[in-house]
């Protein structure tokens, strides 16, 4: 099983991040399945004021490749990308059209 850590930021309105916050309470049936249909096995969402972390567990042969491809195909990730897109807000450094960002590991207390 492989981790990987993403992060991305909202748009830094008090009253969006807790809609944002209240809309993953209870996100639609049909993202949670298209998410463990691209081979991800966990994932938590954490946030601080408007920053947030995606930890997410894979099966060994999950690719963001392979998810980005498939979320293409559906109309409903598709729905829910540009839904989401009104509370995130791209980082700096990176295109407008780009979300969450891959963090890399610096320690490893285990190591």
């Amino acid at each position: 099983m492989k981790r990987y850590v993403l992060t991305l930021d909202l748009k830094d309105e008090a009253a969006l991040v807790e809609e944002y916050k209240a809309i993953h309470r209870n996100v639609w049936p049909e993202i949670k399945a298209s998410i463990k249909n691209s081979g991800v096995e966990s994932m938590d969402i954490f946030c601080l004021g408007n920053r947030l972390c995606m930890i997410m567990e894979v099966s060994d042969d999950f690719t963001f490749e392979r998810k980005a491809r498939m979320d293409a195909e559906n109309p409903v990730v598709q729905k829910w990308e540009a839904f989401m897109l009104g509370f995130q807000k791209p980082m700096e450094g990176v295109g407008e059209t780009e979300k969450w960002q891959l963090m890399e590991q610096i320690f490893d207390l285990n190591r």
